[in-house]
């Protein structure tokens, strides 16, 4: 299990062929989501109380783990394949200590039942918002024209308060801020600002 999860760091996902081979890969995309989602679960004050962060943290980190032995698919591949995803979990965790756990969790997932599976959902979409906004300040054209479908048909289908707020942000934030702006780079206060000479 252990070897297949640092293997699933290989797995591309699809909208690579769309996008070209800058965008994240399933690994990077999970590494990123659990931290969503772990943002929002702290933001969505109406329920923090009640989000059990542990779990929440699991379905993150197996919400797209099946794409290690189905593969990933994107919008137009969906229409022509089936996968068989509860199937590769049971089988990714079989004999281990896990076993039926993650079959569990990832079925509670695909519910959208619990606070903490519509939390992974939001970040899942969050991780795709913040992806597109990456690309679109490279100039990606892609990323605008997805942008505003996305707008349309992601948008409203958010569950939590906290997504909705970051998905707002997100669209008119630098990602280059968190460096440009930092108080300590080099042109404002790391070992490069500028110092006149005596």
């Amino acid at each position: 299990m252990l070897f297949e999860i640092g293997a699933f760091r290989h797995v591309d996902r699809v909208w690579r062929q769309f996008m070209g081979p800058d965008v994240a890969n399933c690994s990077e995309h999970t590494f990123r989501v659990a931290w969503v989602a772990l943002t929002l679960a702290r933001y969505e004050t109406k329920t923090k109380n009640d989000i059990d962060i542990e779990k929440l943290l699991k379905i993150a980190l197996i919400h797209d783990l099946a794409e290690s032995r189905c593969g990933d698919v994107h919008y137009l591949s969906r229409q022509y394949v089936e996968r068989k995803e509860t199937d590769a979990i049971k089988d990714i965790f079989e004999g281990t200590c896990f076993g039926k756990e993650m079959e569990e969790i990832i079925k509670e997932y695909e519910d959208r039942k619990t606070i903490e599976s519509r939390i992974v959902k939001d970040a899942d979409n969050i991780d795709v918002e913040l992806e597109l906004r990456e690309m679109t300040s490279r100039g990606q054209s892609l990323g605008v024209l997805w942008n505003k479908r996305r707008q349309k048909m992601v948008q409203p289908k958010l569950y939590t308060d906290a997504a909705r707020k970051f998905w707002k942000d997100i669209r008119k934030a630098d990602p280059h801020d968190w460096h440009s702006l930092s108080t300590k780079n080099r042109f404002q206060g790391g070992d490069w600002v500028f110092k006149a000479r005596p």
